[in-house]
């Protein structure tokens, strides 16, 4: 695996390394020192063509905990926005001696342009493109389902997929690449997966994904989930009216006070509440709801520095004997990992 670009391209085998390579990254936060070798000397590049502040310092954080170099371009202010191409920027890139570009664009399919060029000889990550993907996002997801359904079974999460979770994801699937990127790996992992949106903010075609449709949250609710996502109304992508009001979308798709509490009326005392960020608050999700102990809001910010880490050593760190570019050694049991790291 040379590159990062979708969740639909990756087989098990691939995310089941991604996600056991990010429980080892996340050990490693737990340390007095933060930080590994194992990266030293390569450099990181984060190309961003849009804003995206979490995302970008989930990079950089990830990226300098691996000792890689980090380089943050954004296309505010720079030659971009004076009219320089996505390839003239890649070849300065690849001249600067790049071994990693994450990329966020605005268009769709830009990742995979820059992988399909020989106008870069270097790693590309995308971190999201216009409306189809951001595979990071749906990983971190996953890890933190991960922890919770092994959680509840008892069992370690390394090595273990998401078979028979039922989760449910709510809101603006129209604009998500969010939801994109996890539909395909969900049910890569195993989970059940449903959209819960009204039909002007479901895409065309989504009949064909590998998910069930819903336009009731509150009958999904009944029918039981253990992981409930609420998705970003994204309003700044909005050219027309996708519903009458705010106040409308927020009581049928939005999870208010009311629906908090409906999952202990029905005996889901471990269902999970999921938001990618960042959140609008009293829209798609209240602040009783972002803010409960079901909450894990949190846990995936945290969550994504470790996946992130991981998705950076099995692209870079050279070894590609692996199913996902690695060899079964771990990143962080080396003598000189132990030497520098403890």
């Amino acid at each position: 695996m040379k590159h990062l670009l979708a969740t639909e391209d990756l087989s098990l085998s691939n995310a089941i390394r991604i996600l056991d390579t990010a429980e080892e990254m996340a050990a490693v936060g737990e340390r007095e020192v933060k930080k590994l070798p194992t990266l030293r000397g390569r450099t990181v590049v984060n190309l961003f063509f849009e804003d995206s502040t979490r995302t970008r310092i989930s990079f950089e954080a990830a990226a300098k905990r691996l000792s890689a170099d980090v380089i943050n371009f954004a296309a505010k202010g720079s030659s971009v926005s004076k009219g320089e191409s996505l390839k003239d920027t890649a070849q300065t890139l690849a001249a600067m001696g790049a071994d990693a570009v994450v990329i966020r664009h605005w268009a769709s399919g830009a990742p995979h342009r820059l992988a399909a060029t020989d106008w870069i000889d270097a790693a590309v990550i995308n971190a999201g493109d216009g409306t189809h993907e951001h595979p990071t996002q749906a990983l971190l997801d996953a890890f933190t389902m991960r922890r919770h359904w092994s959680k509840l079974a008892g069992t370690p999460s390394s090595g273990a997929d998401l078979k028979g979770m039922r989760v449910a994801m709510a809101g603006d699937v129209l604009h998500s690449r969010v939801a994109r990127s996890n539909v395909w790996l969900l049910r890569t992992l195993g989970a059940e997966v449903t959209l819960v949106a009204p039909p002007t903010l479901l895409p065309v075609g989504v009949e064909k994904w590998p998910c069930t449709i819903s336009y009731d949250l509150d009958e999904t609710l009944a029918g039981g989930v253990d992981a409930m996502m609420m998705l970003r109304v994204q309003g700044e992508r909005m050219n027309a009216s996708f519903f009458p009001t705010t106040r409308e979308y927020s009581r049928r798709w939005g999870f208010d006070d009311n629906r908090l509490r409906t999952l202990d009326r029905l005996g889901l005392k471990d269902t999970i509440i999921m938001h990618p960020g960042p959140m609008n608050r009293g829209l798609e999700i209240s602040s009783a709801a972002a803010d409960s102990p079901r909450s894990t809001v949190l846990a995936q910010v945290r969550n994504g520095v470790s996946i992130r880490m991981a998705v950076l050593y099995l692209l870079l760190s050279g070894d590609t004997r692996g199913p996902a570019g690695t060899s079964n050694a771990s990143p962080t049991n080396s003598a000189t990992v132990t030497k520098e790291s403890h």
